[in-house]
């Protein structure tokens, strides 16, 4: 399947960012599991890509950090179907999901200030806490 990947109306990842290998699946599966290589492993250039802005490619590289070979690509593994189409189709989805997590932007913080009433509250909670720590003292006079 050498299809572009559609993220969505703005962002398509062209097909050839995008390289598949199909290896063979572990766990059970009885004689298939031995003899078919079913599990996909898909990978995608980040570093090179041209579909994704500058912005884009950080929060990518932040979301998918934990998927990054040495060479600076996107690893996407699937092995859920019992056959290469359905897991290709899988990691596809997978790694789709994650570019569109990375294009949006998240919203700016807010900075606030704290109310009267908190204020109030942890000036308190100081006053308790050194009374308590002045009665453990031992007394002056002795």
């Amino acid at each position: 399947m050498s299809d572009p990947l559609v993220v969505n109306s703005r962002v398509t990842i062209p097909a050839h960012e995008l390289e598949w290998k199909a290896v063979r699946a572990s766990g059970p599966g009885g004689q298939n599991v031995n003899k078919v290589a079913t599990k996909v492993e898909l990978r995608f250039d980040l570093a090179h890509t041209t579909a994704l802005d500058e912005e884009s490619r950080k929060r990518l590289h932040m979301i998918a950090a934990g998927r990054i070979d040495a060479d600076g690509r996107i690893v996407v593994a699937s092995q859920r179907g019992r056959s290469q189409e359905q897991n290709l189709r899988d990691a596809r989805e997978k790694l789709r999901e994650m570019i569109a997590r990375s294009l949006e932007r998240p919203r700016p913080r807010k900075p606030t200030r704290p109310t009267a009433a908190s204020k109030k509250r942890r000036v308190d909670q100081k006053r308790r806490h050194s009374q308590r720590k002045q009665q453990r003292r031992a007394p002056i006079g002795d």
